[in-house]
């Protein structure tokens, strides 16, 4: 049985079951809940408790037995198996399907494992752990939908923002400081309950209080392109500089949507559903409902000078000449991070893109965008 994360606790309130399989990379998230089994399994009665962490090499047979035994002791016991890779193998997927058809009611065995791909949910082993207990997914939450997380927590702590524009600002500027990084959010929410009583928290409280803890990926990079959210791109092209990303990978993801969207753009004009184009360009997620507000935006002019743009830059980044012989207003800015920040304007704001007119990040102190002359 599937289970969404906010329906554990009305589930685990009428009754454990047998089995639970918990995956998804939000660490966080993925604790918790296992943390809620692991508390109901307590007070069950399950006190004894075994882990099994799969590695090369693991003797499943080990997982079999304990999975069939009774504790010299007489306790119910908790079987916890850690699956870090999500890769059973062969032995491990027949012994995963035997773990799921061999009922045993003083054991409840609680499986552990990172996102999966599709083709890994419909695998018989997983399938057959679902359908024998329950299949627990840990979606993670969405850059818009932090600023909301934000304040269900701090209510879970007696806490609150104030209302109106303050409160929206406070909730986006805690979101801006832990982007990407949910467990940093988590404690620093909780720092906030230290530091401050119940109640109403102002902007400045927050501020003073929250530091800069994000983790930018670089593969987010495309939705504030297509959100068109300047700040924000500004700001993950310089933490990700200062985290010591490679600009060969950034500029590969930059010219990946930079692509995509040429390639939508003409299958537009030629008449082609935009819904078919997504799917031809593997387009879904919070990206699906941005292309349509950028395709409006950018003209394909802009974005074959994008791609002039990135030819430049990859030569550039790759210790190569970066300009073009005889017409040095083509030459890409000396600093390459300037030049992934105007490709990525190309989509996020074509207009502050033109000559003249780009903001781009000063080279070593990040957060601060410059005005370049052309």
């Amino acid at each position: 049985m599937q289970l969404r994360l906010d329906a554990l606790e009305p589930h685990l309130a009428k009754g454990l079951a047998g089995l639970y399989v918990v995956y998804g990379d939000e660490h966080l998230l993925a604790q918790e809940a296992c943390d809620r089994i692991r508390a109901t399994a307590r007070a069950a009665g399950f006190t004894d408790r075994s882990v099994f962490t799969v590695e090369r090499g693991f003797d499943w047979s080990s997982l079999l037995g304990a999975s069939q035994s009774m504790s010299l002791f007489g306790d119910r016991q908790l079987v916890e198996l850690r699956i870090p890779s999500g890769k059973p193998g062969k032995e491990g997927a027949d012994a995963l399907k035997t773990l799921a058809a061999a009922a045993n009611p003083d054991v409840l065995t609680l499986v552990t494992l990172p996102r999966l791909d599709a083709a890994t949910q419909k695998s018989a082993w997983f399938t057959a752990l679902a359908d024998a207990g329950v299949a627990l997914k840990i979606d993670p939450v969405e850059r818009a939908q932090l600023p909301a997380w934000v304040g269900q927590r701090l209510a879970q702590q007696g806490q609150r923002v104030a209302a109106g524009e303050e409160g929206r600002r406070a909730l986006q500027f805690i979101a801006e400081r832990v982007e990407g990084n949910l467990l940093a959010a988590h404690q620093e929410i909780q720092k906030l309950g230290l530091l401050y009583p119940q109640g109403v928290l102002s902007f400045e409280q927050i501020h003073d209080a929250v530091l800069n803890v994000a983790r930018y990926d670089v593969f987010k990079l495309n939705e504030a392109m297509l959100a068109g959210d300047v700040s924000r791109l500004s700001r993950m092209l310089d933490g990700l500089r200062g985290e010591g990303e490679a600009a060969v990978l950034v500029l590969w993801a930059v010219v990946e949507e930079v692509r995509t969207l040429l390639r939508i753009k003409r299958g537009v004009a030629t008449g082609k559903p935009l819904a078919v184009l997504l799917r031809e360009n593997r387009v879904w997620g919070p990206r699906e409902r941005l292309v349509g507000p950028a395709l409006s935006r950018v003209t394909e002019a802009a974005l074959e000078k994008g791609l002039a743009l990135a030819a430049r830059l990859d030569r550039q980044v790759k210790g190569l000449s970066g300009g073009t012989p005889g017409d040095h207003r083509l030459d890409p800015p000396p600093d390459p991070w300037s030049g992934l920040f105007e490709l990525a304007m190309t989509v996020a704001s074509p207009a502050k893109s033109a000559p003249g007119a780009a903001a781009v990040p000063s080279a070593p102190a990040p957060g601060r965008p410059v005005v370049r002359p052309r």
